[in-house]
């Protein structure tokens, strides 16, 4: 696999795909021909490069949803989700007259029984293979996925808790083992849905495997949660490097687009194949834009250049003088153009704002005094020219503050806000749990007990830790209270003071093959992450010997997209969590 990262989830998904759609390639000397849809494009994308693919004998990778030239000689892979729009694509190439010699149909997920039944009618002579491979997430990061489905992205009601143990396969993330959950409150649907769900699954898994033995486990712990346990952390303006600049600056699809000093617009990839960018991007951005000039200077001086002011202007007058080590600067000017975007963002807007939502967040002040009438702490932002998201993003952090406010109250901030016609951005948090007016009832009057980080902190504007980190922590050192997080079924011994350390505590620092031979605790967050949360993963894995923190969502969320979707909340209908069984057949 030639991707960024030499381990994590990218790499078990090239595992997988090797282990099914090249394995079989390999049985056949002839070239092939790789037809993919969006979906399987990208994640094609996200595990191995065209090259991985041209050594196993695929010469080419087509579209399947364009206009293809038949070559009657070729065999072709169809890799694509059980769909309707993907099963016709495929019947289409060969109900008249054939497009390719034989078909190679591999889906990502499983495949219902109509479909099945139509593809086997109109083109099963063509069909050497046909087999579900149960790959229908998305690895963003090494430690990061998001679900293919679009089930899991409705928003639900109020909050629900629910812990799954686990110990190794799950029918579709395969890293995945048997869960052990059950659920606090019964009203609390869609989690606990979930949680059955996985329970039954890896119940049936591990029953037997193809020889009739009782197939082994690996230790595993799977925690589910709703979007709306910690409403703070993704609407909060971020300083890491990451979800600053996700926040802040126009990034679409892990792009970033810019302007280099002769005018050209150009783009760069914010991904794991930049090695700089997985080094800097949880780093805080006064630790990047100290870093990065340093690391032009130890090229300048590797070059026998002055050490003079960085800037854009002297960085293209080095490169065009010295192009053996043009890439190298290219890497790093991205960089450097990158993190002076964020923080030109930051000073005219963001530096002001930080100061108070950090209050409201977490109910001190830098000094640690009690934050006692938090519209005081409210007030500048409303007064002063900010953006209308970032004064929804301080209106909610205040109302979170107080666990909800009066309506007359709220009425009051909507009209300074002036979203009288969009109050939705507001009162749509509901449906997800949060307390919004006080008379409400709501399962979060009781805020969770959070872990004391005054000796951790090290920037002012930056005091705020999400709650899923507390969560991690709690998780490997055995303390989550049960009553919270009750088990789905039975807990394995691993998971019962076997090992498990403080994150917090300092350990030299485990290589990835020793952690993958270790335990695993994997998060799903119903409803979308924040880079925040994706941040913590990384960091309890690296505080924690011997244990993987493995994060996952619906999809990931930036602020902005944040309040988007929860005002669309009022434009469909929220309904719970629907699971439908399938045979195992």
């Amino acid at each position: 696999m030639a991707t960024g990262a030499d381990y994590g989830l990218p790499k078990l998904v090239w595992k997988r795909i090797s282990d099914t759609i090249i394995t079989d390639c390999r049985k056949s000397e002839v070239w092939k021909i790789l037809i993919l849809e969006p979906f399987t494009t990208k994640l094609m994308s996200s595990c191995c490069k065209m090259s991985d693919l041209l050594s196993e004998r695929i010469t080419v990778v087509e579209d399947l949803y364009k206009n293809r030239e038949p070559v009657p000689e070729m065999k072709a892979i169809y890799f694509m989700p059980p769909t309707t729009k993907c099963v016709d694509a495929l019947i289409a190439d060969f109900k008249t007259k054939p497009k390719y010699k034989a078909a190679y149909v591999y889906f990502t997920d499983y495949c219902p029984d109509e479909l099945f039944n139509k593809m086997r009618l109109y083109c099963a002579k063509y069909i050497q293979v046909c087999k579900e491979i149960n790959i229908s997430f998305m690895p963003q990061e090494a430690q990061v996925h998001s679900e293919a489905s679009t089930v899991l992205t409705v928003w639900t009601k109020p909050r629900h808790w629910t812990r799954l143990q686990t110990s190794s396969s799950l029918s579709v993330p395969h890293w995945m083992s048997t869960p052990v959950s059950d659920t606090r409150n019964s009203t609390m649907e869609n989690a606990k849905s979930l949680a059955e769900l996985v329970d039954t699954k890896l119940s049936r898994h591990y029953e037997l495997d193809d020889s009739g033995k009782k197939k082994e486990k690996t230790q595993a712990q799977l925690l589910i949660v709703e979007r709306g346990f910690d409403p703070i952390s993704p609407i909060l303006h971020e300083l890491t490097y990451q979800a600053m600049a996700y926040d802040l600056v126009d990034i679409h699809n892990d792009t970033y687009t810019y302007k280099s000093k002769d005018g050209a617009e150009k783009q760069a990839l914010l991904n794991e194949d930049d090695m700089l960018w997985v080094k800097l991007r949880h780093k805080h951005i006064a630790e990047v834009s100290e870093q990065l000039p340093k690391m032009f200077k130890e090229i300048s001086a590797s070059k026998k250049q002055p050490d003079g002011k960085i800037t854009i202007s002297n960085l293209n007058q080095m490169m065009k003088k010295m192009p053996f080590f043009r890439k190298q600067v290219t890497e790093k000017t991205i960089h450097l153009q990158l993190a002076e975007d964020c923080m030109k963002q930051y000073s005219n807007n963001v530096e002001k704002l930080c100061k108070a939502e950090q209050d409201l967040a977490i109910g001190l002040d830098v000094e640690g005094v009690k934050v006692k009438d938090p519209m005081r702490t409210l007030l500048p932002v409303l007064l002063h020219q900010y953006s209308t998201y970032d004064k929804i993003r301080a209106v909610l952090l205040y109302i979170f503050s107080l666990n909800g406010t009066t309506d007359e109250n709220l009425s009051k901030l909507i009209q300074h806000v002036k979203i009288e016609d969009e109050r939705e951005f507001i009162l749509n948090w509901k449906e997800l749990g949060v307390p919004i007016i006080t008379s409400s009832t709501s399962l979060f009057s009781r805020k969770p007990n959070r872990r004391d980080r005054s000796q951790e902190e090290k920037y002012n504007l930056s005091r705020w830790t999400p709650v899923i980190k507390d969560v991690m922590e709690d998780a490997v050192e055995n303390k989550l209270d049960t009553r919270d997080w009750p088990h789905q079924s039975e807990s394995p011994a691993a998971w019962n003071g076997s090992g498990a350390v403080s994150a917090r505590q300092k350990h030299k620092a485990s290589s990835q093959d020793e952690r993958r031979t270790g335990s695993r605790l994997i998060i799903f967050i119903i409803g979308g992450i924040s880079f925040a949360e994706m941040r913590c993963a990384y960091e309890v894995t690296q505080a924690v010997k011997s244990c993987e923190v493995i994060i996952g969502s619906s999809h990931i969320l930036t602020p902005r997209k944040l309040l988007d979707d929860i005002k669309s909340l009022s434009k469909r209908p929220v309904e719970p969590l629907t699971v439908e069984e399938r045979s195992s057949a």
